[in-house]
């Protein structure tokens, strides 16, 4: 019988040779900003306007969860920053208790449609809402860097923090994507008041 490995699953892991995105500094200019008024549909077929909301927030943008049984775009894992949504959408699930137990909101965004959302969120178990900015309210509202590919406008991954409705910490890049959640919590444990 031969030896062989198979592919890892890049749904599930991140690729050993995951290229790291460079700092464009195409985020520079959140930090102190308001959020838009702006209501986006989450997976709970809610609006959601996240300029309303109180307290401290954590936002993580990402390009787009792959679904099992469908391609994902041709040269994916080799796109600075493009693959890792899953393994990242994960991590915040993993570590959702502690948020919550500190009174901080979870919440995805990306611009696929809140279809495609609800299966992610379903087969991965996610307690949090996942947004859909499919029209790209949001992220042209606030500038938000973009990547293309196959005629799709994705969301760079970046993630913002926010209280009652003010970005007060941006991280962008982010790499890799399923440690985010740790600087997050370094981030809200030396910062929040």
């Amino acid at each position: 019988m031969p030896n062989f490995q198979l592919p890892p699953d890049v749904l599930l892991s991140i690729p050993k040779d995951l290229p790291i995105p460079l700092n464009d500094r195409a985020c520079e200019h959140l930090e102190n900003m308001l959020l838009p008024d702006v209501s986006l549909w989450s997976i709970n077929d809610q609006e959601i306007n996240l300029s309303r909301l109180s307290g401290w927030n954590v936002i993580f943008c990402y390009p787009m969860t792959g679904r099992p049984g469908f391609a994902i775009p041709e040269g994916w894992v080799q796109i600075p920053g493009a693959a890792g949504c899953t393994p990242q959408v994960c991590s915040y699930r993993e570590n959702y208790t502690e948020f919550n137990r500190n009174g901080i909101g979870i919440y995805g965004i990306s611009t696929q449609t809140s279809e495609t959302q609800k299966e992610a969120a379903s087969r991965l178990g996610l307690p949090y809402p996942l947004l859909s900015d499919v029209n790209h309210y949001f992220s042209s509202t606030l500038k938000l860097p973009l990547l293309e590919v196959e005629g799709l406008k994705l969301l760079k991954r970046l993630t913002l923090i926010t209280q009652s409705g003010m970005i007060k910490k941006c991280f962008y890049p982010v790499f890799p994507p399923d440690k985010n959640v740790i600087e997050v919590m370094a981030w809200l444990s030396e910062n929040q008041a």
